[in-house]
């Protein structure tokens, strides 16, 4: 799996570690972000078909 690096705000990076970890949501900030992208990229495919982009 090709890895990537970004920068982000600490108070976007410290809501997020909020969610990860034992009893969490996400098993790592890696894994949220990931499904971030994903849910995010479902979104902007639903906007393109309802435009007429696809």
């Amino acid at each position: 799996m090709p890895k990537i690096s970004l920068d982000m705000p600490a108070e976007v990076l410290n809501d997020l570690k909020r969610h990860v970890g034992d009893e969490k949501k996400f098993i790592s900030v890696a894994d949220a972000v990931r499904t971030a992208c994903r849910k995010l990229l479902d979104q902007l495919d639903e906007i393109d078909l309802r435009n007429g982009r696809v």
